[in-house]
């Protein structure tokens, strides 16, 4: 995109560029993919990741950490790729948000190609890309969904807080009207 002179660009926070940044290289060069037959069952190819019978097929797992409360971690094997997130919840507010928020999604995981039901323990939400899915569809745009979807979850939490606190606000004030 180009950026006229005295313009900000407001796509990402600037303290979260890098962040971003480093998650989609990652993604980029991890996310190298191919068919690989089941080793246990003939004419069979399940996701290496999520079966895990064959531990020489699987890397070693990446976790990018911004904060302790906002990590990615990636788990490549030979046809498959896990991608976790953790997001940020700085109070039992926004814990109970991306709860629910989550909650909702993953109900409609089928909805979405690459979303799974249910996340690793201890990330708020997980997708899985098998090589299947780099067949249909172009290994750059999974990767925009991916960052697009990081930087939505984080602007839509802000914006279901900040109605959650207005909200509160009116009604404490019409109950104190009262008194």
């Amino acid at each position: 995109r180009l950026v006229k002179q005295g313009q900000v660009q407001s796509d990402m926070s600037t303290s979260q560029q890098p962040y971003f940044a480093c998650v989609r290289n990652t993604l980029n060069a991890a996310m190298c993919l191919q068919s690989f037959g089941c080793q246990d069952v003939e004419r069979h190819n399940k996701p290496e990741i999520e079966v895990a019978r064959s531990p020489e097929l699987i890397l070693n797992p990446i976790v990018i950490s911004r904060t302790e409360n906002e990590r990615v971690m990636i788990e490549t094997s030979v046809n498959s790729m896990r991608i976790s997130i953790k997001i940020k919840q700085a109070d039992a507010l926004e814990e109970m948000l991306v709860a629910k928020f989550m909650r909702f999604l993953m109900r409609r995981a089928e909805q979405f190609a690459v979303l799974r039901r249910k996340p690793v323990e201890g990330y708020d939400i997980s997708f899985l890309i098998t090589n299947k899915h780099l067949e249909g569809m172009m290994k750059h745009k999974v990767i925009d969904f991916i960052i697009q979807f990081m930087e939505d979850i984080d602007k839509e939490v802000s914006a279901m807080k900040l109605n959650v606190n207005s909200r509160g606000r009116v009604v404490a004030s019409k109950f104190l009207e009262q008194f």
